[in-house]
């Protein structure tokens, strides 16, 4: 009977627990804490205030050195190289004579056709004189006259072929390599090609090129975004600049000359071509390029750091701290982003932004400023 008693004895305790066990969560079910307690702790975030200034837009881009004209030297007849009047890698002025072909046979049907020329001047001459002396008929004169402007055209004819065996350099620059030689025979054609036989080496195509190297053009491409300030600054005849090191360390500098009149969809960018000085030819065609660009100059606008605005599926937002330290979430426009900062429309100048300490923000949440932060202000 003691045994049976002390077992109801635990079994009583057992039931006292569980029910004071359910009555504490009946008390907090329907008793629920106060909410001040039940609020989370403020996040810690470092903040910025937006201003109103000048803002230079400064880009970094890639790109490569391209000649400003280049010309493949390549023969307009069929004909044997008698002389090479140049060396490779020579500076040549537009105008100088850089191969001469062989030029007997052109030479002497000039001067057949020249001798023509003059004698139907001569023909034509006398049938005048006769026709003022009533010997000749009207039409006799005017068949002589007809018979000198022929000649006088088939002269031009031959004389043009003639110079063809000259040919001269149309442009300043420098001569590329050299793929003729003297006796080689060269004839017209766009493709260069050199074929060997045992008796000829016949040469088709560009027989030289002589490329412009001062000054050098420098091609890049420029995200759509700069372009209101670049066309802003050339419109105020302030046009954009370059700036780059080819590594040697010394600066070059240059202007841009041209935006190009599309912008690329692929990329959202848009080529430029910017003019570079390179009077002692330390730039060739095709070099790569590191370049800063100074595309121009937004003034009085709002700039905060590029890092404070956060991209998602409804575009551009910032969090933005009022004076109770609650963030709201503001959609903003970005204009352009340059050097860590963005430029942008849809808050107001003095307006405090979220920079750091964002990632898990939401809209109506409580912040503090980072000690950092706080300690820099003071």
């Amino acid at each position: 009977m003691k045994y049976t008693s002390q077992n109801a004895t635990k079994k009583r305790l057992i039931w006292v627990a569980v029910a004071l066990a359910l009555a504490g969560g009946a008390t907090k079910y329907f008793w629920p804490v106060d909410k001040a307690d039940a609020k989370s702790p403020a996040q810690t975030v470092t903040t910025f205030v937006a201003a109103q200034r000048d803002f230079p837009v400064i880009l970094d881009a890639t790109g490569s050195t391209v000649a400003a004209n280049i010309v493949d030297i390549r023969p307009q007849v069929t004909n044997v190289v008698a002389k090479i009047h140049i060396k490779e890698g020579q500076k040549v002025n537009a105008g100088d004579l850089l191969i001469s072909l062989d030029d007997r046979a052109d030479r002497a049907n000039y001067e057949k056709a020249q001798a023509s020329a003059e004698d139907a001047q001569r023909q034509l001459n006398r049938a005048e004189e006769l026709l003022r002396q009533q010997f000749v008929a009207q039409g006799a004169v005017d068949t002589a006259r007809a018979n000198a402007q022929a000649a006088q055209a088939a002269a031009r004819a031959a004389q043009a072929q003639l110079s063809y065996d000259n040919i001269r350099s149309p442009i300043t620059g420098r001569a590329g390599i050299i793929n003729v030689f003297p006796g080689a025979l060269v004839q017209p054609g766009n493709t260069v090609s050199s074929t060997t036989t045992a008796t000829t080496t016949t040469t088709q195509g560009a027989m030289l090129t002589i490329t412009q190297l001062d000054p050098m053009n420098v091609q890049f491409t420029v995200p759509e975004s700069a372009l209101p300030a670049m066309f802003a600054a050339q419109q105020s005849g302030q046009m954009p600049t370059v700036t780059f090191d080819m590594g040697d360390g010394k600066k070059r500098q240059g202007k841009v000359f041209v935006i190009d009149n599309q912008v690329d969809q692929a990329i959202g960018a848009v080529k430029v071509k910017a003019v570079v000085d390179n009077a002692n030819h330390s730039l060739i065609p095709g070099q790569f390029v590191r370049l800063q660009v100074q595309a121009g100059l937004f003034k009085d606008v709002l700039v905060v750091p590029s890092q404070a605005v956060v991209t998602n599926a409804r575009g551009d937002q910032v969090f933005v701290v009022d004076a109770e330290n609650t963030v709201s979430l503001k959609p903003v426009k970005v204009q352009t982003q340059s050097q860590g900062f963005a430029v942008l429309s849809g808050i107001q100048a003095g307006d405090k932004v979220v920079v750091e300490g964002k990632q898990n923000l939401r809209p109506n949440s409580k912040v503090k400023e980072a000690a950092a932060k706080a300690e820099a202000q003071k």
